[in-house]
């Protein structure tokens, strides 16, 4: 039997050079011409299609009209899920937990298949340090080994076996590479970084999304350090198809072939496609300029046909790996039996509480206490919004679906305690009367909660921010509360970014980070504020205390004065908080920090344990964090780099010993000439709760493949 390239290898004999050029081009649109288009060969995929009726109708046009009857590749942004909507990845991120990412990816996947959709742009994997960057809420956050873990997830998720065992949808890691980096957190701004930053830092989750099987990689708008990454044969031709030997299909972002003009790299759009192609780029979205110039450019340059070729059996091979073949169209009743199904929506509230960070709280202000009929003030321009919930990328959500904190309160809280509702403000502007009434609604309150933060249209692509502070109405909004009241106030942030609020952390008794949580953000956060789910949420970026600290990230490295690190003269050089950081309901002791070895060799392993207790009165679950430094190499090293991390759940007193075991893969680094080496020193390595805590030992390794020493350290 062939497997899916031989199948690929033996149609593309049959192909006319005008049938292969269709299978390079996407549209995003599907009209007349469109269709005529798809009847003659000269597109291979669609995306902005949506409706398993017309898919199914798109798809017999393809297979039953045209020469070869090759099916379309169907492609859309499913990003946190398709209609049961999930946190934002940044606040899947925050959980943790792994196996959950891949859950989440798992149900979007099938909801949109059930659509007919096969092809999903996540997820995004962009390493960034700039929370003014609006598509920081798409990714997992600032630390490498987070993001490799959330990467690897989230393509097992999406391309999970379907009930013929093909791949529910095709993953498509972007943007290859450095998008994270724009400058001032511009989006499609340049992007400028030494190749160690791009090896050590950027490329790590683009490549563990693609060793767990991802069949697309997507090229970034941006120009990498001044050649734009869709005509980057240094990135594409080399490093992805050349070092990795990637198999998959590379796609281009909206356009950004034919943006290669704008950049000043490309002189017109026959030039763009010669140039993207040439740099490695299979498939042209929507720009069309592949279908106009393509067959033009192979007979002025024949020399370049063995590369569509390759870009062509890498396109068929994906459709045949999908089962597009043998099952082009779908079940029309089969949405019936997944969109947005009880088990689904029960998993988006288990995934909301568990992104759910809990920040400060004063007093055990939280959980909420609703005995003797309790008096609270539900106040904020975000309690009772269903659009703003669901965040950026959520455009097959429905608002109707949406549980808002309001409706929770209502159904749950009202029951128990008096509830009062004002809304304050709005997101961005002051409301009238809005400041009297919330005031009102505080002091008549025991305590009061204040949904704020960002609305959808803050954040997620090219809303970028150059204050990522409260809006100043918000901010107004809390302060009168303070000012007037003696009201306690739980501030809940929604947010799509770390935000700088200093003032709120100072004033508020209690702070929650809740990100956007998606279809259940309601039930999630009642879930929390009362007690039901203890907060487990931990941080994967630092929060700054000022926009002016950006970028500010826990794995810095030293300066040659550490003393006078940053040394700002009008704020602390300290995070508002630090990346790992979270609280809970109850409380964990680290203890008895032991590594099995003293000395391990260049090719040896470690093995690092500490006992975590819970000490309070509550069960909970902790991220316990491990971390290292090399403290002294040929290049120089960060003060802390995470290279491992655990979530356990901990019945109350219970003790549990937790084990991490470093190999050469956590103790290597990229040496002076770029190669990957595990050199010979001093290493720190701590065991805690964030970046910022922890037990700290210590070990060497020898520049010898013996491993030398007593074998035991304690501290």
């Amino acid at each position: 039997m062939l497997n899916d390239a031989a199948k690929a290898e033996r149609l593309l004999k049959r192909m006319t050079l005008t049938e292969k050029i269709g299978q390079t081009v996407q549209f995003g649109r599907c009209e007349a011409q469109e269709i005529e288009w798809i009847k003659q060969g000269k597109i291979g995929s669609l995306l902005n299609v949506y409706g398993a009726e017309k898919i199914n109708e798109l798809q017999r046009i393809a297979v039953e009209e045209s020469r070869l009857g090759i099916p379309l590749l169907i492609g859309d942004d499913v990003i946190h899920g398709f209609r049961t909507i999930f946190p934002i990845p940044l606040g899947e991120a925050a959980s943790w937990d792994v196996e959950a990412m891949e859950r989440n990816a798992r149900i979007a996947a099938a909801e949109a298949a059930s659509e007919g959709i096969r092809w999903t742009f996540a997820p995004m994997v962009d390493m960034t340090r700039e929370p003014r960057w609006g598509r920081i809420a798409e990714g997992a956050g600032e630390d490498v080994y987070l993001a490799n873990q959330a990467a690897a997830a989230r393509v097992r998720g999406f391309q999970s076996p379907d009930e013929n065992g093909y791949p529910t949808v095709a993953a498509c890691v972007k943007h290859f590479a450095g998008y994270g980096w724009v400058e001032g957190g511009r989006d499609y701004d340049t992007t400028d970084m030494s190749e160690r930053v791009l090896r050590e830092t950027v490329l790590p989750p683009f490549y563990e999304g693609i060793q767990a099987g991802a069949l697309s990689v997507m090229t970034a708008f941006t120009d990498l350090n001044g050649v734009p990454a869709s005509g980057n044969k240094f990135l594409i031709r080399e490093i992805l198809k050349g070092e990795w030997n990637y198999p998959g299909i590379v796609v281009s972002d909206w356009e950004s072939v034919e943006e290669l003009i704008h950049h000043g790299y490309a002189e017109d759009r026959k030039d763009a496609a010669c140039k993207g192609f040439a740099a490695g780029v299979d498939m042209d979205m929507h720009s069309g300029v592949y279908l106009e110039h393509l067959e033009r450019i192979f007979q002025e340059r024949p020399d370049m046909l063995p590369l569509l070729d390759d870009a062509v059996l890498r396109i068929l091979t994906v459709k045949y790996r999908l089962g597009l073949f043998d099952h082009p169209y779908v079940d029309v009743r089969k949405r019936e039996r997944v969109m947005m199904i009880p088990e689904h929506v029960e998993q988006a509230r288990d995934s909301a509480r568990k992104s759910i960070v809990l920040l400060k709280n004063s007093g055990n202000t939280l959980p909420l206490d609703l005995g003797a009929r309790k008096r609270i003030g539900l106040i904020g321009p975000l309690a009772d919004d269903r659009q703003n919930a669901m965040g950026c990328w959520a455009w097959k959500g429905r608002k109707e679906d949406v549980v808002t904190v309001l409706d929770a309160f209502r159904s749950r809280i009202a029951p128990l305690a008096e509830v009062t509702y004002a809304k304050g403000s709005e997101v961005k502007q002051p409301l009238e009367r809005g400041l009297e009434e919330a005031v009102a609604a505080a002091r008549d309150s025991d305590v009061a909660v204040v949904v704020v933060g960002e609305s959808e249209d803050m954040t997620g692509e090219h809303y970028n921010r150059v204050y990522i502070g409260l809006p100043e109405c918000q901010e107004r909004l809390i302060r009168a509360i303070k000012r007037h009241t003696a009201t306690p106030v739980v501030v809940v942030l929604m947010s799509g970014r770390p935000l700088a609020v200093e003032w709120v952390h100072e004033h508020a008794d209690a702070v929650v980070e809740a990100w956007h949580p998606g279809t259940q953000a309601g039930n999630a956060l009642v879930d929390v504020l009362i007690g039901e789910y203890n907060p487990s949420g931990k941080l994967p970026v630092t929060f700054p205390r000022s926009t002016g600290q950006i970028p500010i990230y826990y794995n810095r490295k030293n300066t040659g004065r550490p003393h006078l690190y940053e040394d700002y003269v009008d704020v602390s050089d300290e995070p508002l908080y630090p990346f790992g950081y979270g609280l809970s309901y109850t409380t964990f002791e680290y203890a008895d920090l032991r590594l099995d070895a003293r000395q391990v060799a260049r090719d040896g392993s470690v093995k690092v344990s500490a006992n975590v207790t819970n000490t309070g009165e509550r069960d909970g679950e902790e991220v316990v964090q491990l971390y290292i430094r090399d403290v002294v190499g040929s290049t120089t090293r960060p003060v802390k780099e995470l290279k491992g991390f655990q979530k356990i759940c901990l019945k109350q007193g219970e003790t549990k010993r937790i084990s991490f075991t470093l190999t050469p893969n956590e103790l290597g680094m990229l040496d002076e000439r770029l190669q990957f080496a595990v050199e010979p020193g001093k290493f720190l390595v701590w065991i805690g709760p964030n970046s910022g805590e922890g037990l700290q030992g210590e070990f060497t390794v020898m520049d010898t493949k013996e491993r030398e020493g007593d074998g035991l350290q304690r501290h």
